[in-house]
């Protein structure tokens, strides 16, 4: 090598031949990149969705938390108390009998889940795993039952409960709601998502129908019990119409009717309201808070899809 040829300084390489430094890019789950403006619109989105599904709670709390003295309707609204008390859910109690109804509403909700999630577990097997005639015709009437309206059959669940003589009794509340035709179409198709296999396999094992039921299909649909357990609770701890027409003793009354005598006809205190509201809600968050893991794998276990 010559002289010339060391001396000469390297040459540089093009700036379109150099390989560009790119910041980590952002996809979505199907792996498209998303655009920085589209980001922020999904965010504006999510964040108004937020907005609506919180800001009543929170206000609600906020009110509940508010003294006599400070103005709940004051323009701009605030949401902080200036000085927050526990007063109002003290004469909540004062009022009604508040732990009673609740303590009826959680005998309820209970009965329901296990009847529930025992009932829709039975019947979704039997549709999804089970070969026998008149499965298809058992499906459609899962199906059509859940388009018929609550309002048109109260009047005949009414009569019925009064020829058993369940009217006023908390089973009377529980029995209507027994088995929901939802959750059983839920579990349905969460067991449809099984592969056949494991059931052939403990089959050729000796196990029988039961023990398919319980060994092998149950523990793998946990996730969609949660689901079905989160639904059936909901639903019996919010109920308002059906209690209301069933029961006539006050001592029976559950938490929704119960919270009704918090309006009066003369006088109507906001924040007596709103503390009976946070009273009836606070056990649907405690009960989402610890299930909501298996909640969602239910979610992903496809119990959800139709």
């Amino acid at each position: 090598m010559s002289l010339a040829e060391k001396t000469r300084p390297a040459e540089k390489t093009p700036a379109a031949v150099r390989p560009r430094k790119r910041g980590p890019r952002l996809t979505d789950e199907h792996g498209r990149r998303v655009g920085g403006w589209e980001l922020a619109l999904r965010y504006l989105l999510l964040l108004g969705v937020l907005a609506l599904t919180i800001g009543p709670f929170l206000w609600q709390l906020s009110t509940s938390l508010k003294g006599p003295t400070e103005d709940i309707f004051s323009s701009p609204p605030t949401f902080l108390p200036s000085d927050p008390t526990l007063h109002n859910y003290e004469r909540v109690a004062d009022t009604i009998p508040v732990w009673d109804y609740a303590l009826n509403s959680l005998k309820v909700a209970a009965a329901n889940v296990v009847t529930n999630c025992v009932g829709a577990a039975l019947a979704g097997y039997a549709l999804a795993r089970l070969r026998y005639r008149g499965r298809r015709v058992a499906t459609l009437g899962f199906i059509l039952a859940m388009l018929v309206p609550v309002e048109g059959i109260i009047i005949a669940q009414f009569t019925t409960m009064r020829e058993l003589g369940l009217n006023n009794t908390l089973v009377g509340v529980v029995l209507p709601g027994c088995v929901s035709a939802l959750n059983v179409l839920l579990m349905r198709n969460a067991f449809l998502n099984l592969p056949y296999e494991i059931e052939e396999a403990a089959f050729v094992d000796g196990a029988n129908v039961w023990q398919r039921f319980c060994r092998i299909a149950l523990p793998a649909v946990k996730g969609t019990l949660a689901v079905v357990a989160i639904f059936a609770f909901m639903g019996a701890w919010d109920d308002f119409l059906w209690p209301l027409i069933v029961l006539s003793d006050p001592s029976r009354f559950t938490l929704t009717i119960g919270l009704n005598y918090l309006h009066g006809t003369f006088a109507n205190d906001e924040r007596l309201v709103a503390a009976g509201t946070i009273i009836a809600v606070a056990p649907l968050i405690v009960l989402f808070a610890c299930l909501q893991r298996y909640f969602f794998r239910g979610v992903g276990e496809g119990a959800v899809k139709g």
